[in-house]
C-alpha cells in the first residue's frame, strides 16, 4: 500500500495546487459569473447547462444549487440541466444525431438574454461547440468551464473558466469548486 499512498499524497497535493492557482487568477471572473446569474434572476431569465459524462452530473448539480440553496437561502435562479429530459435525448439521438441533441434543445428552449453554460474538460466536444453556436445565434450569454486549452468551445464563449490542466478528475475538480463558490457569492449578494 506504500505506492498507493504515495499517488494519494500526490493527487491531493496537485488538486490543491492547481486550485490555489486557478482561484488566485479568476477572482473577477468568478464575480463576473456572479453579476450574471443575478441578472438573469433579475429579468425572470433561465439558465441551460449542459456538459457530457461527470460534466453532466455537474450541470445537474448546478442547475440544482440554482433552483434551491448551497447552505442558507434559495437562490430561485431558473435553471435547468439539458441532460434531464432522457425522452427527448434518446428520441432525438436515435431519430437524428446526439451531436446536435443539446442545439435543438436551445433552438427550442432558449430567449434572448438567457444564459447557456458549458461545461466540458476538453472544450472540444461536438454536441458542446454546436450547443454554444446555437444559444449565440438566439443571443444568450454564454459561459464556459473548460479544461486544457479550452478547445473549439473557448472561443465561443462571453466568460470562460480554463482549468490548464491534463487530467480530467482534476479539472472537474475545480468546476466543482467553481460552481460551488460561485452559488456561495450569489446567495451573498442577494
Amino acid at each position: 500500500m506504500k505506492s498507493s499512498k504515495a499517488f494519494v499524497e500526490r493527487a491531493v497535493s496537485d488538486s490543491l495546487n492547481l486550485k490555489k492557482k486557478f482561484f488566485d487568477s479568476h477572482f473577477s471572473e468568478l464575480s463576473a459569473f456572479c453579476k450574471e446569474l443575478k441578472q438573469v434572476k433579475r429579468a425572470g431569465k433561465k439558465v441551460l447547462i449542459f456538459g457530457n459524462g461527470g460534466s453532466a452530473a455537474d450541470a445537474q448539480h448546478f442547475a440544482a444549487e440554482l433552483m434551491h440553496k448551497v447552505e442558507h437561502r434559495p437562490l430561485f435562479v431558473r435553471a435547468l440541466a439539458l441532460h434531464t429530459d432522457t425522452s427527448f435525448l434518446t428520441a432525438y439521438a436515435n431519430d437524428e444525431d446526439f451531436q446536435h441533441a443539446y442545439a435543438h434543445q436551445i433552438e427550442v428552449l432558449a430567449e434572448p438574454g438567457d444564459l447557456a453554460v458549458a461545461i466540458s474538460t476538453s472544450g472540444n466536444s461536438t454536441n458542446i461547440v454546436e450547443a454554444l453556436r446555437v444559444a449565440r445565434a438566439k443571443k444568450c450569454k454564454t459561459i464556459g468551464l473548460l479544461g486544457r486549452n479550452g478547445g473549439k468551445a473557448k472561443e465561443l464563449c462571453d466568460l470562460k473558466f480554463v482549468v490548464p490542466h491534463n487530467s480530467t478528475p482534476r479539472i472537474q475538480e475545480v468546476h466543482g469548486m467553481v460552481i460551488h463558490l460561485v452559488c456561495q457569492l450569489l446567495e451573498e449578494n442577494l
